[in-house]
Formats: structure tokens, C-alpha cells, sequence
């Protein structure tokens, strides 16, 4: 079961090391901003309490909506993130099919 363990306005972008392994250009940290690819709002999801390092998050580029080219992660356009932002509870249950 993965439940939303946390919530961010504009938040910060640490690429975990395993992306960082692919791609050594990415910085350790990308601050909020035009230029963070985790946009407006950010969903952290947890299974059993543990980081799952996937989220669900807006985008600084919207032309990336609807193709698979993030490591995981579930990309919104900002408008999308911002109201799902508002509706989801931390602790709430997502379900992928």
C-alpha cells in the first residue's frame, strides 16, 4: 500500500543518486522556481513509512505531460497538481492501475 506521506509548495528538487549515477550533470539540489522540473506542488509517496523516492508532482515543462519520460514519477501539468494538491489528505491510500 503507498499512502502520501508528505505535501510541498514549490519544492526543492534533490535527484536521488541513482539519477544522479545516470546523469552526474544534475546538480544535488534544484531550488524552487521556473526552472525545477518538480513544478508547483509535490505529493511524496511512502509504502510501510519508507520514501518510495516516487512522486506525484507538477512540471516546469508542460510538452512532457503524457509520455513516459520520468524515472517514475507522475507528472501534472501545475494547474492539475494544484487542485489535486488541495483535494488529497496526507495519508491517503493511491492506488495505480
Amino acid at each position: 500500500i503507498v499512502k502520501v506521506g508528505a505535501k510541498t509548495e514549490w519544492p526543492e528538487w534533490h535527484p536521488p543518486k541513482e539519477m544522479r549515477a545516470r546523469q552526474p550533470e544534475l546538480p544535488e539540489m534544484v531550488p524552487a522556481g521556473p526552472y525545477n522540473p518538480l513544478g508547483a506542488r509535490a505529493l511524496y509517496l511512502l509504502r510501510d513509512g519508507r520514501d518510495t523516492l516516487y512522486r506525484i508532482h507538477g512540471t516546469n515543462d508542460p510538452k512532457g505531460i503524457g509520455f513516459d519520460g520520468t524515472s517514475g514519477c507522475f507528472r501534472l501539468t501545475n494547474t492539475d497538481v494544484i487542485d489535486l494538491f488541495k483535494r488529497v489528505s496526507v495519508g491517503a491510500r493511491v492506488v495505480v492501475q
